[in-house]
């Protein structure tokens, strides 16, 4: 699970409970009024829905676990493995790395490796590959832009709610003892709209566009490891060139592993 987001929810569901409590109010007075909770997220979602594809309504609950998940990606394990590939091809040669590459489990990655032993030329791998991130990332907008736009759906159908609210409180003039429940139930709309918008449909678009850019720079790294194989540069200045995609503290200690990793015959080439 994602701690970071876990965490933040937890906040601020906490601070909206206590300063509820704080203005002599309590947590259940967020219930009182259930129609406005169905409608607010009913009308947001099904408004988003209509502006949106089947096929990512579909995969709205594996965009949402995304948001709550924490992404597997071994940036040091690969910076390893494309060092190892590249010392491997300057030693044996391209076609060395066939056997390499049906072992690689990341599907990214077996396929530019594949490609480069396949003989492609380079310009068409860097297409290729280029094309591959672009299309996720358009993916990855799609699901992004659908909790952006219930976002801004939500706060609309508060104030839906608070104005079919009000119609009512005013039906009920004659009873002024129930004006004053009529017109906090009225306003709750309101409350749940921002609530909604701001606690659980922007929150997640922003989490996802920070997956989305940690999973391609992480994509960005591979391709630059891939295309300075088929190049047949020098190991060190391969993996000089990876670490430059991991922040400092975590690049200065790869560097220290890879002078212990480097073979002497490839240092003393990086020297020369």
């Amino acid at each position: 699970m994602d701690i970071a987001t876990i965490s933040g929810l937890v906040l601020a569901l906490t601070v909206i409970v206590v300063a509820l409590i704080l203005d002599g109010g309590s947590p259940a007075e967020l219930f009182a009024a259930p129609a406005a909770i169905i409608l607010i997220f009913g009308g947001s979602l099904g408004a988003t829905i209509i502006t949106s594809p089947l096929s990512l309504v579909l995969k709205l609950p594996k965009f949402i676990a995304q948001a709550f998940t924490v992404r597997k990606f071994d940036s040091k394990g690969t910076i390893d493995l494309l060092s190892k590939l590249a010392d491997k091809a300057r030693r044996e040669g391209l076609l060395a790395l066939e056997d390499d590459s049906k072992k690689i489990e990341d599907k990214f990655l077996q396929k530019g490796i594949s490609m480069v032993v396949d003989g492609i030329d380079p310009e068409q791998v860097s297409a290729i590959l280029e094309t591959t991130v672009a299309q996720m990332r358009a993916r990855h907008k799609h699901a992004m832009g659908f909790f952006t736009a219930a976002g801004a759906f939500a706060p609309t159908f508060g104030i839906i709610g608070t104005v079919m609210g009000l119609i009512s409180v005013l039906k009920q003039l004659d009873n002024p003892g129930a004006l004053g429940e009529a017109i906090a139930s009225a306003f709750l709309a309101t409350l749940w709209g921002l609530l909604t918008a701001n606690l659980i449909y922007l929150p997640i678009a922003g989490k996802l566009k920070i997956k989305d850019e940690e999973e391609a720079r992480d994509r960005y790294m591979q391709m630059e490891g891939i295309l300075a194989i088929q190049a047949g540069e020098n190991p060190r200045i391969v993996r000089d060139k990876l670490n430059a995609y991991l922040p400092p503290s975590e690049a200065k200690g790869e560097e220290e592993a890879g002078d212990k990793k480097v073979p002497a015959g490839n240092a003393e080439r990086a020297k020369a």
